[in-house]
């Protein structure tokens, strides 16, 4: 199976990337899942996407197949049926805890979800993980340790990430299907990066071994009804940095910030909502996220998504939407303005 998606672009924005416009393909995910023996199976999806660093070998300007998922996954408690336990463990390059669960409620194919987009963390990374589904069709828990270097990059140090969430669905029988979907997300996230000082060198007083703070922790609550989604993420991260030389004249130190992020978005059906039996399937899109790098300054950066969907069938759909990041407050970022045609196809 897989998925793949695109678009055509255009920059309204004034400054040097004003009128610019491309027709882009973002992502084809090519997965394949086969069992490997009782109650063991494996998951491998490829990511074929676009270099853009730049260079002048031609390598960073072609296309490319990278791994993003490559997992083992055995279930220990298989639940027989929606009334039992279940507990299943995955190891290899597999998923963080929280990204792609919310992918389940934001359409991936329009943006990033508001925390992988304000770069919290990478949706997938090399490790190993255990899911325990409770009883009753009440949620579930996401256990993991992983590099915490992401699955772009090869492991860059001797620290490891610890991830957890916790997923509560407390009206999964309700009579009401709008609620029945009602998820009620924690998550936290902590690990450490290794010092630029890890090594010493010329002139430094000597090797640092320490890791440097890297934290993260939020909440999330959302529902997913056919023709409705609504989700409000709210997310904190803490961040130490080195300062100095790590010479005698300029002692290594740590600074920490703290930064923050504040998004809603809604994804609505409103014929489908009006008449659950409609054949029109015109879907409206609004979002708005805000972001402060470090909550002891004043600069921000707001973004706004909005737009109009329209499924061609179950299983591919097209939009026409805009996005607007914004800076406020002396926020060091350039503004953007862009005018898109979204398209995604699964298979």
């Amino acid at each position: 199976s897989g998925v793949v998606f695109g678009n055509y672009q255009y920059q309204a924005a004034s400054g040097a990337n004003k009128n610019q416009n491309k027709f882009d393909v973002e992502r084809a995910y090519l997965t394949f899942k086969m069992p490997a023996g009782d109650r063991a199976s494996i998951r491998v999806t490829g990511d074929l996407y676009q270099q853009t660093a730049s260079g002048n070998d031609a390598y960073y300007k072609g296309w490319v197949l990278r791994a993003k998922y490559a997992y083992l996954q055995y279930e220990f408690l298989k639940p027989k049926t929606s009334a039992n336990w279940g507990f299943t463990s995955r190891i290899g390059l597999l998923h963080t805890m929280f990204i792609d669960h919310e992918e389940n409620f934001w359409p991936r194919w329009l943006s990033l979800t508001p925390v992988e987009r304000a770069g919290f963390f990478s949706s997938a990374d090399a490790g190993i993980a255990g899911i325990v589904t409770l009883p009753n069709k009440l949620g579930e828990a996401y256990l993991a340790v992983t590099n915490g270097s992401g699955y772009a990059s090869r492991e860059t140090d001797r620290f490891k990430d610890y991830q957890a969430r916790l997923t509560i669905t407390p009206l999964s029988t309700s009579d009401l299907s709008y609620l029945r979907t009602l998820a009620i997300d924690g998550w936290v996230y902590r690990g450490d990066l290794a010092s630029k000082f890890v090594t010493g060198g010329a002139g430094q007083i000597g090797p640092i071994g320490t890791g440097l703070e890297r934290n993260r922790y939020g909440g999330f609550v959302g529902i997913r009804d056919p023709r409705l989604v609504v989700g409000v993420d709210y997310a904190q991260r803490q961040d130490g940095m080195d300062t100095g030389a790590n010479t005698v004249p300029a002692v290594a130190g740590i600074a920490d910030s703290t930064g923050r992020l504040v998004a809603g978005y809604v994804v609505a059906k409103p014929f489908k909502m009006v008449d659950s039996k409609s054949t029109i399937p015109l879907g409206i899109v609004l979002r708005y996220d805000q972001v402060t790098p470090n909550t002891s300054t004043a600069p921000k950066i707001n973004t706004f998504i909005g737009g109009l969907s329209w499924d061609l069938n179950s299983k591919t759909s097209i939009s026409l939407d805009y996005q607007e990041a914004t800076p406020a407050n002396g926020a060091p970022v350039a503004p953007t303005k862009t005018y898109y045609m979204h398209w995604v196809a699964n298979f």
